[in-house]
């Protein structure tokens, strides 16, 4: 018996007055064939994203990254969907820092030059991959507050009135 093929979606909502909130929701189904294939940087219809109540319709979102079931990141300049040995400097996949132990003390250094040889994933979303992010480029008409059960719909929020009594 296969298991169902599903990713774990994190959605970053880059409103400032949101504060920057992430949410996460799992992509199945049809939903999943739909991202197979998609590279780091394309936009995607937020309908895709979530079922029934929960789907994002309206909203546009754009994929910044991901990783795969051992935890691999995406990095957006190796093409295709495997992985790949790559000797890289600090950035996505790795901090570039060394600790060094002086008089019991330990200390966080970060050299210039400093590089590592890392097994990363490429940019291309594939069966492999387990976790996207995805980022929010145009806002639908219902809040994520709302999609996500955070705030009840059906109550309206009263504000306060000038007057006291």
């Amino acid at each position: 018996m296969a298991a169902e093929q599903a990713f774990k979606a994190v959605i970053n909502d880059t409103a400032p007055s949101s504060g920057g909130r992430a949410f996460g929701i799992d992509i199945t189904g049809s939903n999943y064939n739909h991202f197979l294939g998609k590279r780091i940087g394309d936009t995607v219809d937020g309908m895709f994203v979530g079922e029934g109540d929960k789907s994002l319709s309206g909203y546009k979102l754009q994929i910044t990254g991901g990783s795969d079931l051992t935890g691999r990141p995406m990095r957006p300049e190796l093409a295709g969907g495997g992985i790949k040995s790559v000797l890289i400097t600090a950035g996505t996949g790795y901090k570039g820092k060394r600790y060094v132990n002086k008089r019991g003390k330990i200390y966080r250094y970060k050299y210039d030059g400093i590089r590592r040889r890392r097994n990363l994933r490429g940019n291309v979303v594939s069966q492999d991959t387990r976790q996207i992010n995805l980022k929010i480029t145009e806002v639908g008409n219902r809040s994520l507050d709302a999609i996500f059960g955070l705030v009840d719909e059906a109550v309206p929020v009263e504000e306060p009135s000038g007057e006291e009594e």
